[in-house]
């Protein structure tokens, strides 16, 4: 950690010491004669034919990287459906066989099981508890959906028949493993639907590999509740994200993998969004692709697009949405007006459908409006002469309507058009956008959703405030399971401490530049960080880690351009500090004193260290932001930083 803390230092330092006058020059001269003024306007670089390898590279490294060891392509796809009238069924084994364990794959629907055996099939046992405190062996909560979990049974017993019955109806098994003596498995007669998949047991029991971990357990099950057409368990957040995973799962079946993909994929995508918006705010390959780097090895962007949640798809629409609105500030005001509507059409079509996923994209959309009403005023600068202000007030008009259409009625009809799902599953047929009682249920959704976010009262013990995201203090542990070789296998939600501490750095030395240099990109970037972080600082629910995501962005942006201010710098010439020593004339010594001469600083050197350094750190935490089992040891030296940090 100490090494980490000198470096971004030390990094600042660099970063401060080339960005003052250059030694022998005038420079400080006019910067004093000619104070910067703040210009809002923007050059738009473009993509070129160079940017092709770089990018591709990079998005098929991080394209291995993110699915690797997503989770088992292979889960039950068929489920026992427990009913009134059907609520229990009987197991005939082979044979009379000691039952060590039982496994079951849970599927929808909440409730719990009885468990009996019998050697005749007339006298029956019930099955005795392992733990005293439960009621019943298998418990159906909201929390144990689509899990393999293992039956609460005191130890062996032997058997011939097994009788399991449902305390309440409807709920859903997947499959069954039941395991002799010896562990291996056995495929009893009845209930064929439960025994027609054992190829999926896991043999090492329940994982993040093969089950559902955190909100995958809402977010990941109202996919599968989109696609079977069953109003979801979880309505407070707008469908969008959900029917967005349920893409996946119609892909890949309702596994592991499927429903975790469409997360995955866009967490790719964004880098590819973040190079295209690098390259046209600084023009640079260079800095485009260390930028983009420094997301991909970001510990926050990588673990949370692996859980199948719909918090990555609103970050997306909103990168989305910025660049556009970028494009947007880089028109002039003498460009054709259809040229300034393409980009801010975009922006705000991203914008509701991000909306459409979850409310904080909202938040995103103050920061634009910051930005789009800043360029409406900016360009009546343009049109200051009385021959043009008649023109200048036709091009506002026609602007702010186009933007009201994109920014708010757009963003309407795709958010209703996202309840959709919810229409069929009130089986409110075809007809349902013509149909009040689809409105009316959609208002009743919002006010629920309000009323849940504004009155949520809860702890957990990995929640934290958002002063506590800015220093990475807090992660959110997602899973932890401990080995029988005394391994671990944990990841967690927070951030790569370069990216957030040196981003953090960044913003600070973006509100310098924006203050002191009246540095326009500067300004935009601490509008698109505090439009996401400043109303978490007014919420007093409980929150989390993930929800600085949004804001990571910015760091990495922020940290972009400082690369971009090194790199630049550590191009220009400077003048000779002193004349030649064996100068023999005094012409001579003039001359040699007033020639440039090229004394390039290491720019490039220092921004692919602090990139690389990203890069280093992203292997060392490698096992908490994918599970891979690691020693207690190895934990305890390299990777728990700080005494918060749970691992």
């Amino acid at each position: 950690m100490g090494v980490t803390i000198i470096g971004i230092f030390a990094f600042l330092a660099y970063y401060i010491r080339i960005s003052q006058p250059r030694r022998g020059t005038t420079e400080w001269i006019s910067r004093v004669i000619n104070p910067p003024r703040f210009r809002f306007t923007f050059k738009l670089y473009k993509m070129e034919k160079r940017d092709a390898a770089p990018l591709a590279i990079i998005l098929a490294v991080f394209t291995f990287l993110s699915f690797f060891m997503l989770g088992d392509t292979d889960a039950p796809q068929t489920y026992h459906h427990f009913s009134k009238g059907r609520d229990s069924i009987t197991l005939k084994l082979p044979r009379e066989t000691t039952v060590s364990k039982i496994m079951a794959f849970t599927g929808l629907y909440v409730g719990s099981y009885n468990l009996w055996h019998s050697s005749d099939g007339e006298n029956w046992t019930q099955i005795t508890l392992e733990d005293e405190d439960k009621k019943y062996p298998l418990e159906q909560t909201y929390a144990d959906l689509f899990k393999w979990r293992e039956f609460n049974t005191q130890g062996a017993f032997t058997t011939r028949f097994i009788f399991i019955g449902a305390i309440r109806t409807p709920i859903e098994l997947g499959e069954l493993a039941i395991f002799d003596g010896n562990g291996e498995l056995v495929k009893p007669t009845g209930a064929s639907d439960l025994f027609d998949e054992q190829d999926t047991v896991p043999m090492e029991g329940s994982t993040y590999l093969n089950s559902m971990y955190f909100d995958e357990i809402y977010h990941g099950r109202a996919a599968m509740e989109t696609i079977r057409g069953i109003y979801p368990y979880e309505t407070v957040h707008p469908p969008l994200g959900k029917t967005i995973i349920a893409a996946g799962v119609r892909i890949f079946g309702m596994t592991p993998f499927g429903w975790r993909f469409m997360g995955t994929l866009f967490g790719v995508a964004m880098l590819l969004v973040l190079y295209i918006l690098l390259k046209n705010m600084f023009g640079k390959t260079f800095i485009a692709s260390c930028g983009t780097l420094l997301f991909g090895f970001e510990f926050m962007r990588f673990v949370q697009t692996r859980i199948a949640t719909v918090d990555t798809y609103p970050v997306f629409f909103i990168m989305a949405s910025y660049l556009f609105m970028y494009r947007f500030l880089t028109t002039t005001a003498d460009k054709p007006l259809k040229e300034t509507l393409v980009p801010l059409g975009f922006s705000g079509l991203l914008f509701g459908i991000g909306v459409a996923t979850k409310w904080i994209v909202i938040y995103a959309g103050f920061g634009l409006l910051v930005m789009y009403l800043i360029k409406i005023i900016t360009d009546y600068r343009y049109y200051y002469a009385p021959e043009n202000l008649g023109g200048y007030t036709e091009r506002v008009i026609k602007t702010l309507a186009f933007t009201a259409l994109t920014f708010i009625v757009v963003p309407v009809i795709v958010y209703i058009l996202s309840y959709i799902p919810y229409g069929r599953a009130r089986d409110m047929g075809p007809q349902m956008l013509i149909n009040l009682d689809y409105y009316k249920m959609i208002i009743n959704v919002q006010a629920n959703t309000f009323k849940y976010h504004s009155a949520l009262v809860a702890e957990h013990p990995y929640s934290s405030w958002w002063y506590q995201w800015i220093i990475n203090q807090r992660p959110i542990l997602y899973y932890l399971k401990y080995m029988d070789d005394g391994k671990r296998s944990a990841f967690a939600a927070f951030g790569n401490p370069i990216v957030w501490w040196g981003g953090l750095v960044a913003i600070v030395a973006m509100i310098v530049k924006t203050v002191s240099h009246k540095d326009a990109r500067a300004f935009v970037i601490i509008i698109g960080y505090f439009a996401q972080l400043v109303p978490w600082m007014l919420v007093s629910r409980i929150v989390f880690a993930y929800h600085y995501f949004p804001s990571t962005v910015f760091l990495v942006i922020a940290l972009a351009h400082m690369f971009d201010t090194i790199y630049e710098r550590s191009e220009l010439h400077e003048t000779a500090e002193h004349a030649t020593p064996d100068a023999d004339t005094e012409p001579q010594r003039i001359e040699a004193l007033s020639a440039p001469v090229i004394k390039k600083y290491n720019g490039k050197r220092v921004i692919v260290a602090f990139t690389a350094a990203a890069g280093v750190l992203f292997a060392l935490f490698y096992p908490v932001l994918t599970g891979v089992p690691a020693s207690t040891e190895y934990l305890r030296q390299f990777v728990k930083w700080l005494p918060s940090w749970p691992f």
